[in-house]
């Protein structure tokens, strides 16, 4: 079971935004710590089926080997400050959809990485555009946590440098997806 106390502050500031985010305990297995409203449209899971565990339950049995290697990098790794790459996740109904994972490490002053904070982006039947608007919106959520962050001794490593050319990213989540439609996927 999770083991860290979440700042209020931070808890008050996932509930009011706009966009899907989760928060991941650092440590053994990176258990979810909280989701947003968003998150829970988004994947149809609420919040006693996720808390707890971690986030590659959506991912179920699909492969996603380039993914998981750019993870796994990151988090074994602290030259990584943050990621951000597509997945396939599904949905509690067993939709599957490709989400443009970004993950960045909430580190307290004295260095250590006490949180794991992640935002999703469903970009299978996306448009370049709404890709455009997450990106900034993700950017005003980074620009607008640091100070409630620094108000809790925290700081959000990493930036949007990570974002990938918007209309490559939605063409390959259409392809990913045509793939996951044809035959061998519920």
């Amino acid at each position: 079971m999770p083991t860290q106390t979440i700042p209020a502050e931070l808890t008050q500031y996932f509930e009011g935004s706009h966009i899907a985010l989760a928060l991941a305990e650092a440590g053994e297995d990176n258990p979810l710590l909280l989701v947003n409203e968003p998150f829970r449209q988004l994947t149809g899971y609420r919040d006693e089926e996720v808390i707890g565990r971690n986030c590659r339950l959506l991912q179920q049995d699909a492969p996603n080997v380039e993914a998981r290697e750019k993870i796994r990098a990151f988090l074994e790794s602290g030259r990584h400050a943050s990621v951000r790459t597509p997945i396939v996740n599904f949905r509690k109904d067993g939709r599957p959809f490709v989400n443009l994972l970004y993950m960045s490490k909430l580190k307290a002053l004295s260095g250590e990485v006490r949180f794991l904070f992640a935002s999703q982006f469903d970009i299978s039947r996306s448009q370049p555009e709404l890709l455009s608007a997450y990106d900034a919106e993700l950017s005003r959520t980074l620009a607008r946590m640091n100070p409630t962050l620094a108000e809790s001794g925290l700081v959000i490593e990493g930036s949007l440098m990570t974002i990938a050319n918007s209309v490559a990213t939605v063409a390959q989540a259409k392809l990913t997806l045509a793939d996951l439609d044809g035959p061998g996927f519920p």
